[in-house]
């Protein structure tokens, strides 16, 4: 076997098991061993609007994704809580829609069993606040395309998954302040040349359906868009060889070039701007009001570089300052 094959086989086939145990470990509808166990989330595509209820008011003119409705003066004491908090506080558990096979974002750790990632810090720091234990979350897992209708559906009270603010979201639910700012490049494999979308004519770029980075793949002329229902279902068809390129959020590429030493995410500026907000239903802005002023204090006590730290540094580099939130939404 000639050294090209033993690169490129045997490791390949062992690093493409390990993902597909991921996969399966990552979607699996299992306990995590806790009172609040994570859950795979049924698939739901029909809103409330679809089920004949009355369509709210049109909201004026979207021209800022990232502006949120303002802040509280301060956060209330969990006993002090009231509407859709102290719904949840009742109920005794935050619900979440999250990744479980995004590395560093979230995803499983196969040790533990739990999942765990920035995404998770940010749904652990919410549920802290309102309930006054950080350990009180039901993780539900969920694919990209199923963030939307898990808010419409009310199946969770919040999605953080890595989820682009745009003002066609906007339409259907309501967002935090930007958590964080992120940009999409691609990863390739090492030593390629063509390290940029519009670089990858001819190319096969695969990307998760019901993704913002899916439009931008398809909006590129001359490349060809092959969607997966992950991240990780990418990765493995870039492994297989059936792809040549993953495109998708830096802080999405660097957990899976840290899964595969033959890829890498080219040191190029991004393509686009990525910024993340907490998903909540659109009628539940009390709720939007209260994260925002719970991300406020993250930002600036240091809770929110002590995150970006531990996940991220090692990756993307030193910690950015923190987004800065935009206001005035009515």
């Amino acid at each position: 076997m000639s050294p090209r094959s033993r690169r490129h086989g045997i490791p390949r086939l062992r690093l493409l098991v390990t993902m597909l145990v991921a996969v399966t470990l990552g979607t699996a509808a299992c306990g995590s061993g806790g009172a609040y166990p994570d859950t795979q989330l049924p698939t739901a595509t029909t809103s409330s609007a679809a089920q004949g209820s009355t369509a709210p008011a049109a909201p004026a003119a979207c021209t800022n994704a990232t502006q949120s409705y303002a802040p509280l003066a301060g956060l209330p004491q969990p006993g002090a809580l009231t509407g859709t908090m102290k719904a949840i506080r009742d109920r005794g558990y935050l619900s979440a829609g999250v990744s479980a096979d995004s590395l560093l974002l979230g995803s499983r750790n196969p040790l533990t069993g739990q999942i765990e990632g920035f995404d998770i810090d940010i749904v652990h720091a919410i549920a802290g606040a309102i309930l006054g234990d950080p350990a009180k979350v039901q993780l539900v897992v969920i694919q990209s395309g199923g963030r939307i209708p898990a808010l419409q559906n009310k199946s969770v009270d919040v999605v953080v998954r890595n989820m682009t603010m745009t003002c066609a979201r906007w339409d259907q639910i309501a967002f935090s302040a930007e958590y964080y700012h992120s940009g999409l490049k691609v990863l390739v494999r090492k030593g390629e040349k063509q390290q940029t979308l519009a670089e990858l004519k001819g190319k096969k770029v695969c990307a998760p359906n019901g993704t913002s980075t899916m439009d931008k793949v398809k909006s590129v002329t001359g490349v060809v868009a092959v969607p997966a229902a992950t991240h990780t279902g990418c990765l493995v068809l870039f492994q297989q060889g059936k792809v040549d390129a993953i495109a998708g959020d830096d802080t999405v590429l660097a957990g899976l070039a840290a899964q595969d030493p033959y890829a890498s995410v080219p040191a190029t500026s991004p393509e686009t701007a990525e910024p993340y907000g907490v998903g909540v239903n659109k009628e539940q802005t009390d709720l939007v009001r209260f994260v925002n002023t719970l991300l406020d204090q993250m930002k600036a006590d240091g809770r929110w570089k002590a995150i970006y730290d531990r996940w991220f540094a090692a990756r993307l580099g030193p910690a950015p300052a923190p987004p800065a939130s935009v206001y005035g939404r009515a």
